[in-house]
């Protein structure tokens, strides 16, 4: 093993750019359940779990070109309760469109508002049963 100086012990936050920081913040708390953990007018910090946050940047305020699900390939979330046909149909019925992955009948893979690509894992995939 190689020895360093550092040792992460986990990720702090994830940030997302937006088009629309008052859209998002809403898909994330109200659909997702997320909380704020603090915001202002450029960026909104959202609690996610363990002590990990997604972050929420506007892009305008901040001076980025808004180019969506340019930075990374997608955010697997865990839900803490849920089956996968159940939490299917809730993003279904809020007009989301779901996709899965070849030999994988349970994944999850929708987008966000702004096109970013996420992927809920309910607690059977993620504690492995």
């Amino acid at each position: 093993m190689i020895q360093t100086a550092l040792n992460v012990t986990g990720i702090d936050h994830l940030v997302l750019y937006t088009s629309d920081l008052v859209r998002a913040r809403r898909f994330y708390t109200g659909l997702l359940g997320m909380e704020v953990a603090h915001e202002n007018e450029r960026q909104c910090f959202l609690h996610c779990g363990n002590g990990q946050q997604i972050a929420l940047f506007d892009a305008k305020a901040s001076g980025v070109e808004f180019r969506p699900n340019s930075e990374m390939n997608h955010v697997a979330m865990r839900l803490e309760a849920g089956q996968y046909e159940g939490v299917k149909a809730r993003l279904e019925a809020e007009g989301i469109a779901v996709s899965g992955r070849t030999g994988d009948p349970h994944c999850m893979y929708f987008r966000d508002p702004d096109g970013h690509r996420l992927q809920l894992l309910t607690p059977a995939e993620w504690q492995g049963h």
